[in-house]
C-alpha cells in the first residue's frame, strides 16, 4: 500500500500526522514527530520508515525539515520507567505536536487509540504509516532523529553496540548489559533490565 492525502483531505485545516519509534528498545528514550506537510512540495519517496533504507531516510527527513513543519517529542528513559509505556508514548506524541511551529487543527495519529493528552482534536489510523502521507513523513522525520540520538548516545556508553541496534534487545547489547552492566539511559522497567538489577541486587546480598 502506497500511503497518500486521503485522510488529511478528508479533515479540515491544518492536519498534522504524528507517529513514534523506540516503544520496544531496552535503551534511550522514545520518539515522536509530528508533521504538517506543504502540500505543494512533498518530497517524493516518503513511505513507512521500516521500508526505507537508512540513506534514503536521513535524504528524505532532510528535505521533510527544509519543506514542512515539524515537531519532536521525547520521553527519557527515566520518565518512561516513572510514568510507563503507553504514557509515554502518549507523552511523546503531545509534546511532537506542541512542538510544531503552526498550531494544527487536527492530527492523525499511528495506532489504534487516539493518544491522551493531545493538544488538538486527533484521529487513530491503524498501520497509519502505510496510509497517510503525513503519518509516514512523520515515522521518517521520528527514526531519522532518535538513530542519531542513539549514535551518539553509543559514543558516551560504548560496549553495548547502541550504534547499530539503536538500544534493541541484540546479543550484543544482552553481552554489554552483562558485562558493562546498566546505564542511566536503559530502561528500568524492561524485563532483560530489570532480571540483571534483581541479579546485582542478590548478589549485594
Amino acid at each position: 500500500m502506497t500511503p497518500d492525502l486521503s485522510f488529511e483531505q478528508a479533515a479540515s485545516g491544518i492536519v498534522c500526522g504524528v507517529d513514534e519509534v523506540g516503544r520496544g528498545p531496552w535503551a534511550g528514550p522514545l520518539v515522536a514527530a509530528a508533521v504538517v506537510l506543504d502540500r505543494t512540495d512533498i518530497p517524493e519517496g516518503i513511505r513507512d520508515s521500516k521500508t526505507l533504507t537508512e540513506r534514503r531516510r536521513t535524504a528524505i527527513a532532510a528535505l521533510l525539515h527544509e519543506t514542512a513543519a515539524c515537531g519532536i517529542g521525547m520521553v527519557e528513559a527515566s520518565e518512561l520507567d516513572r510514568i510507563g509505556l503507553t504514557a509515554a508514548n502518549d507523552l511523546a506524541m503531545a509534546r511532537a505536536v506542541a512542538a510544531l511551529p503552526v498550531k494544527p487543527d487536527f492530527a492523525l495519529t499511528d495506532g489504534k487509540r487516539a493518544p491522551a493528552g493531545m493538544p488538538c482534536p486527533a484521529r487513530p489510523v491503524v498501520k497509519g504509516d502505510g496510509k497517510s502521507l503525513s503519518i509516514a513523513a512523520a515515522s521518517i522525520v521520528a527514526k531519522v532523529h532518535r538513530d542519531a540520538l542513539m549514535t551518539a548516545l553509543a559514543l558516551r556508553h560504548p560496549g553495548y553496540a547502541w550504534e547499530t541496534n539503536k538500544g534493541y534487545g541484540t546479543r550484543a547489547h544482552a553481552e554489554g548489559l552483562a558485562k558493562l552492566g546498566i546505564t542511566c539511559e536503559h530502561r528500568r522497567c524492561f524485563r532483560p533490565v530489570r532480571e540483571l538489577i534483581s541479579e546485582e541486587n542478590s548478589i549485594d546480598h
